[in-house]
C-alpha cells in the first residue's frame, strides 16, 4: 500500500445529515463512498412525505434494493412507466439496473420510510432522469 493510500476501516455514521437526490426526494446520508469511503455501496434512509413523489429516473448500471420500515407506497416502472406495484411495511423491493421508474406515497396523512441500498458507492452519480409522461396515481 502507498503513503497516501488509507487503510480500510469501519465506521458508523449518524443519519442527521439529509440531502435532496437528483430524484426529487430527500435523503438521510448514510454509507457511501462520501460518507465512509465505500467502493460497492450505498445505504440510506428515505421518508417520503404524504403526497410526496420522486421525479422518474433510473439507476444506470445499478441494483437497487429497499426494505419498507413504515407506511404504504406506490411505484410505476418499466419502459414508458406502464407498470405498476403498492408495496407495505415489511416488504422488500428489487429495481434492476436500468429500470426506469417513479415511487410515491399515496397517502394524504402517513410518510413512508424505508431503507435503501444501490450497488453505486457514490449513491447520486448513476442517477438520471427519465422522460416519460406522467402517470398519475392509480384510483
Amino acid at each position: 500500500m502507498s503513503a497516501n493510500q488509507k487503510t480500510p476501516s469501519c465506521v458508523t455514521i449518524d443519519p442527521g445529515a439529509t440531502y435532496r437526490g437528483k430524484q426529487g426526494l430527500d435523503y438521510f446520508a448514510g454509507i457511501s463512498h462520501e460518507t465512509a469511503g465505500s467502493t460497492g455501496i450505498c445505504m440510506h434512509l428515505l421518508t417520503i412525505p404524504p403526497g410526496g413523489r420522486a421525479r422518474p429516473h433510473l439507476h444506470e448500471h445499478h441494483e437497487t434494493a429497499i426494505y419498507v420500515l413504515s407506511g404504504e407506497a406506490g411505484m410505476w416502472y418499466g419502459e414508458g412507466l406502464k407498470q405498476h406495484m403498492h408495496v407495505h411495511a415489511g416488504q422488500f423491493v428489487y429495481i434492476p439496473a436500468n429500470v426506469p421508474h417513479l415511487p410515491y406515497n399515496p397517502s394524504a396523512t402517513e410518510p413512508v420510510t424505508a431503507v435503501l441500498a444501490r450497488t453505486d458507492p457514490n449513491e447520486q452519480e448513476s442517477v438520471k432522469e427519465y422522460a416519460a409522461e406522467d402517470p398519475g396515481i392509480p384510483a
